[in-house]
């Protein structure tokens, strides 16, 4: 038997190690992310070399494969899955802390069994008292609050469960290396043990993994790498909306994604996001426009309301939520620059309804018809959409998935939408709602306001 230490310097955002240290890491460029990392390494003596695994053949794998995936019993995440878990899959959900993480797993754990529930953030009885507050009650469900891994195995040799449940990576450490737990030693560790274990054993994982102040997964970048799945809960913790986005999937599409309500009683599945949204806007108001997005594969109608006020200070606010600031910055341009709106003295605000927050480039259009209405205080009818991104020439350029935007728009009485003209060519369909296209910004304040 050799015991070696080996010191590695192990980068924190691609997970690559290096022999030496260095300001940067010479394979991402992320400044001061390089870390020291010492291994411990028990090595035997072998006069032989080991034999390779034999290959398969892919039909030979197929035909070992089970066809049937794991009911969650929860239609969105088995939408936004793929169908299903996979069984033998590694799944990482992520997510800021109080959003419903542990929730989601949680409901999981009690519609799957058996199932191994591992908390080390919380104690035994704080877990059952969680589990009588969501409803759950499950003889095949056992739970422990165990932080070494090499316990954690034991615990699966004996019970053998069809999920295991890790609550969080963070908080989960090996005795085989050097360092506290959530250490990036520690998460590349237990991670790869992880991997290699359950893989072999047929078990179904979920790691429930902290994100950074950047929204980053906390610990190594390589631990998105080793998963098969990776999902994440977004949303606003002064509100009940949550949506589960998938950002990687070996098994199955990644634009699904599902929309809930956090209760008492957990996660709920929202029939009618839009409905929901749209419930307590205001008529006939200056400043608010709605428009048709897409999450993932589905329509979403929110609203989006701006307010232009003078400035009270000498330096005008530019404030949003729920939208880029700097594409903000870009479309008060173009009002300034292509249709002559004086908006360098006044207070510009925008906001997106509900604590959504949406990157699609559709909301330009809403957004720049949004501040147009506050500032000439003409309100938008509330029977119109709005939908187009907007080019530095105040141009309007096509969007996608114009059909499905307008089904979920009739299916709420709207009777007119506004969008780029280039998606008429294309437009097929009959319906009851009015498409007009437009060209430009101006074209298309002049259809509505």
């Amino acid at each position: 038997m050799v015991n070696k230490i080996k010191t590695v310097f192990l980068c924190s955002e691609c997970g690559e190690d290096f022999a030496k240290w260095a300001g940067n890491c010479p394979t991402c460029g992320s400044w001061g992310t390089l870390s020291e990392m010492k291994i411990s390494q028990t090595k035997t003596k072998s006069t032989h070399s080991s034999e390779p695994k034999k290959p398969v053949s892919i039909d030979e794998v197929l035909a070992n494969i089970p066809e049937h995936r794991i009911d969650t019993e929860i239609p969105e995440v088995n939408s936004v899955l793929g169908g299903g878990l996979v069984q033998s899959s590694i799944i990482l959900l992520s997510g800021e802390p109080g959003i419903g993480k542990s929730t989601l797993a949680f409901q999981l754990a009690g519609n799957v069994s058996p199932t191994l529930y591992v908390s080390a953030e919380e104690s035994e009885s704080q877990v059952a008292l969680r589990a009588r507050r969501l409803g759950i009650s499950s003889e095949n469900l056992n739970i422990s609050s165990e932080n070494r891994w090499e316990a954690i195995q034991k615990l699966l040799n004996i019970h053998k469960p069809k999920l295991l449940i890790i609550d969080s990576i963070q908080t989960i450490y090996s005795e085989a290396i050097d360092g506290f737990p959530g250490s990036t030693s520690q998460v590349r560790e237990c991670g790869t043990q992880i991997l290699d274990f359950c893989k072999s054993n047929n078990i179904t994982t979920i790691l429930i993994g902290h994100i950074t102040k950047d929204g980053k997964i906390a610990g190594p970048k390589m631990l998105e790498h080793l998963v098969d799945v990776v999902l994440n809960i977004e949303g606003d913790n002064k509100t009940d909306f949550r949506i589960l986005r998938c950002l990687k999937n070996r098994f199955g599409p990644t634009h699904n994604t599902g929309i809930f309500e956090m209760t008492e009683k957990g996660l709920l599945v929202i029939e009618n996001p839009s409905e929901v949204l749209l419930a307590e806007r205001t008529m006939q108001s200056s400043g608010s426009v709605v428009v048709p997005i897409m999450e993932g594969n589905r329509p979403i109608l929110i609203e989006v309301q701006g307010l232009v006020s003078p400035a009270t200070y000498g330096t005008p606010q530019r404030n949003t939520t729920g939208f880029d600031m700097r594409r903000l910055s870009m479309l008060l341009a173009i009002l300034d620059k292509r249709l002559g709106y004086q908006l360098g003295t006044q207070d510009v605000f925008v906001n997106i309804v509900g604590g959504m927050k949406v990157s699609e480039p559709a909301l330009d259009l809403a957004v720049a018809l949004a501040i147009t209405s506050s500032y000439r205080d003409i309100p938008i009818s509330n029977k119109t959409l709005v939908a187009g991104e907007v080019g530095l020439a105040g141009e309007v350029r096509g969007i996608s998935h114009l059909d499905r935007r307008v089904n979920e728009a009739e299916k709420l009485g709207f009777e007119q939408l506004i969008c780029p003209q280039s998606n008429l060519t294309k437009f097929k369909q009959k319906s009851n709602i009015d498409v007009n296209g437009v060209t430009s910004v101006f074209e298309a304040i002049e259809k509505v306001i």
